[in-house]
């Protein structure tokens, strides 16, 4: 399962600070309805991401009906990202032989 979207990079301040990337709506819910084939625990859920000419695999997390994508600063620095900065991102989400990639 493929998606492309772009969104603002933002900063959590909890107690785990992290940037990250909110998937649109439609996204998400699209996740949401697979997501019982490919999450391994907690409704998190393997994902392969590529921002520009970078890519690496990661986990994303839902909050809030909607899912994350974590960018990590290893990406920023590479991708020469900020906080308020818009990205697309490129989201794979393999289902294991389920058919539906």
């Amino acid at each position: 399962m493929q998606f492309e979207f772009s969104g603002a990079i933002w900063y959590w301040r909890g107690p785990a600070p992290w940037f990250y990337v909110t998937i649109p709506e439609a996204e998400s819910a699209d996740i949401k309805a697979i997501s019982n084939l490919v999450t391994y625990g907690w409704g998190v859920i393997p994902a392969r991401v590529q921002v520009g000419r970078t890519s690496w695999t990661t986990s994303l997390f839902p909050k809030d009906g909607l899912y994350l994508v974590p960018i990590k600063a290893t990406i920023r620095k590479a991708e020469q990202l900020e906080e308020g900065d818009t990205v697309t991102i490129r989201l794979e989400i393999d289902l294991g032989g389920y058919g539906f990639a």
